[in-house]
């Protein structure tokens, strides 16, 4: 099985429940998010959400969900073991009261080669902005200038 794994981090001036606060508000994401622009569903353990992230629509099962600490789910595309993305967003505390967000994910599948130079390239960048978004948002900052970007 081939595989390809992103993974980004970026330090927030925020305690971690307040970014958790901004990152599981689902319906405020079209505000802020430039990567995730839709996401609906229940936000619990075995739970199917429903995802937009960058005009590709997805239906992926939560696996992890702790509270101001860790939320996971993973996605496939059309069935497991073409194309499976288990997405992954850590929030650690820092001794001075901010977080350090940890956003990757862990892409698997028969397809990866295609999609590789792609996903490296496009999908980081993507994480890397969203990360942006939330950091801008969670110290107070507005982060409608990075969504237009």
């Amino acid at each position: 099985m081939f595989q390809a794994k992103i993974s980004t981090q970026i330090q927030i001036s925020a305690s971690p429940s307040e970014v958790w606060r901004i990152l599981t508000n689902f319906q405020d994401y079209p505000n802020w998010n430039p990567f995730l622009t839709e996401v609906s569903g229940t936000l619990a353990k075995g739970q199917q959400l429903k995802i937009n992230a960058g005009g590709m629509r997805f239906q992926p099962k939560v696996l992890r969900l702790e509270t101001a600490r860790e939320l996971q789910w993973i996605g496939h595309l059309f069935f497991a073991g073409l194309f499976d993305g288990k997405h992954h967003f850590l929030l650690k505390a820092n001794p001075d009261g901010s977080t350090q967000f940890t956003h990757s994910e862990d892409f698997s599948g028969i397809l990866i080669p295609l999609f590789r130079g792609k996903l490296l390239r496009d999908t980081q960048a993507n994480f890397e902005k969203m990360n942006q978004a939330l950091k801008s948002v969670a110290e107070g900052k507005s982060s409608q200038t990075l969504i237009s970007k």
